[in-house]
């Protein structure tokens, strides 16, 4: 049975309608493809759909890559979608990864503050919140069996050559934009990253036939 389609926020909803995916290179679409692959799969059996984003440190790409994945899946109408993200270790979600996605239209609210905080991140007004804060891969609070493992850094994907319970390990990885902190191009880059993910993750959930 078909639910009704999730509506998101209009600026988030603007944004993603405005995606151009012929931007997205022919080798970086075919390194998004075993992903592809994995949801058409599970959609196709009607499974549940986990994906774990892993980076180092869960604090910036694995976090923009948990947020932006789980809206794509909404805004294509893909159900049975729960995505998580973590890290090689557990530090806190970077702030400016927040601010960035606030500026591109999510609503964000502080659950707990601290050195580790909370975040409840919101793309529609009925969707169920996105808690975002920064956990080893293999926390707790994420799935421990049946799952893909997105790597989306470079050294967690060296450093982690076996991630235990993982269906399918993927690795698609995206330049750092902490390589830009405390420089004048700091907001741009990180916008620049978020933005990148996000194109590529709906460009893979528009692919996914129902």
């Amino acid at each position: 049975m078909k639910l009704n389609k999730t509506t998101l926020f209009p600026e988030i909803e603007t944004q993603i309608i405005a995606f151009d995916f012929e931007d997205i290179s022919a080798e970086r679409k075919n390194i998004l493809q075993p992903l592809i692959d994995f949801i058409q799969t599970k959609t196709s059996n009607q499974q549940e759909i986990r994906l774990n984003l892993i980076c180092t440190h869960n604090s910036r790409r694995s976090h923009l890559a948990q947020v932006w994945a789980q809206t794509a899946a909404a805004h294509f109408n893909i159900n049975n979608v729960f995505c998580y993200s973590g890290g090689t270790e557990a530090t806190a979600l970077f702030p400016l990864v927040a601010k960035t996605l606030e500026q591109s239209g999510f609503k964000i609210k502080t659950l707990a503050a601290g050195t580790n905080p909370i975040y409840a991140i919101k793309y529609g007004e009925n969707a169920h919140p996105i808690i975002g804060f920064s956990k080893t891969y293999d926390a707790n609070f994420n799935p421990k069996s049946e799952f893909a493992a997105i790597m989306t850094c470079s050294q967690a994907d060296g450093g982690c050559p076996f991630i235990a319970g993982a269906e399918k390990r993927i690795p698609i990885t995206f330049e750092d934009p902490k390589a830009f902190d405390n420089t004048p191009q700091q907001a741009e880059k990180y916008k620049e990253r978020s933005l990148q993910i996000a194109t590529e993750m709906c460009y893979v959930f528009s692919q996914i036939k129902l």
